[in-house]
């Protein structure tokens, strides 16, 4: 949501939050449900290898309707399983009604494509492999405003990088506690090994953080949600981020509260964020 100075972003980031945790008490008043969790080995073609992928089904899902999809990202040295395990994406699931996929993205891909490596191709393998046999396989509905993509830390970045270099795949997405500008952190999670030094090749890493891709932002046309904890070590760039989407008038939704860079954050904010994107999905004039 756009905003033009601080006193009413404050005010409007305060009535989104309260809207966000109620959201969240209704989903977690509501009763159990029985979504259907696959877990898949969907063969990479671009890696030359089979990508472990879990498939949340919501409880009433039939091949006769056509579903939202939103792809669901994690973090450094986690893998396909962490959602599912840590948080209560299951359930909300089935609160909302459409499909949620959680692919592996490797020990630190950080989901980028990296030139003449075929281990790490993960681009090509989440906004084409991986959506190609999704919508092949499952009732979705196959265009950018039935599809949303977010992530935490190092899927916070995937989820903002592909959906900004992929506006035509994706309608929305969001980030949670996402490394959005990993330059203050040089020496960290390997990201040298696959990009180089910073030191060395600075354009490189200037060309890859999402802060500097916000000149390809249409405003409007990728619905935007952003968080971090007030107490993560990735707050002073997710800021950053703000301040810049605010300077350059793209209208997002940025949260922030107490919280650090744990699951006891991230599974509070994917409440809240699958909340955005039922609102998104539902737009009455994404059911032309």
């Amino acid at each position: 949501m756009k905003t033009t100075n601080y006193p009413l972003n404050l005010l409007i980031i305060k009535i989104g939050r309260a809207f966000f945790v109620l959201a969240a008490l209704l989903c977690f008043m509501a009763k159990s449900h029985a979504a259907k969790v696959d877990t898949l080995s969907i063969q990479s073609a671009a890696m030359g290898k089979a990508i472990k992928t879990v498939v949340i089904l919501p409880e009433k899902y039939s091949e006769h309707a056509n579903y939202p999809v939103l792809y669901l990202l994690h973090g450094y040295s986690g893998n396909y399983s962490n959602w599912v395990k840590n948080s209560s994406v299951a359930n909300l699931t089935d609160q909302y009604g459409y499909i949620v996929v959680c692919p592996d993205g490797g020990f630190g891909s950080w989901y980028w494509d990296i030139a003449n490596d075929p281990n790490y191709q993960y681009e090509t393998f989440v906004s084409n492999e991986l959506i190609a046999y999704i919508d092949q396989h499952y009732a979705t509905i196959k265009n950018r405003q039935g599809r949303a993509i977010t992530g935490l830390s190092m899927g916070g970045h995937g989820a903002l990088s592909l959906a900004i270099k992929h506006q035509d795949i994706y309608g929305a997405a969001g980030s949670t506690a996402g490394g959005v500008d990993f330059r203050p952190f040089p020496l960290n999670w390997e990201i040298h090994d696959r990009i180089g030094n910073y030191s060395d090749v600075p354009q490189e890493w200037d060309n890859r953080v999402v802060i500097n891709m916000l000149s390809k932002l249409i405003n409007n046309k990728l619905r935007l949600i952003i968080d971090c904890g007030k107490d993560d070590f990735f707050y002073a760039v997710n800021m950053a981020l703000h301040d810049k989407l605010l300077y350059h008038n793209i209208n997002h939704t940025f949260i922030t509260s107490e919280g650090g860079h744990n699951w006891e954050y991230w599974s509070r904010s994917i409440v809240y964020q699958m909340a955005f994107f039922k609102n998104y999905f539902d737009q009455p004039e994404k059911k032309k």
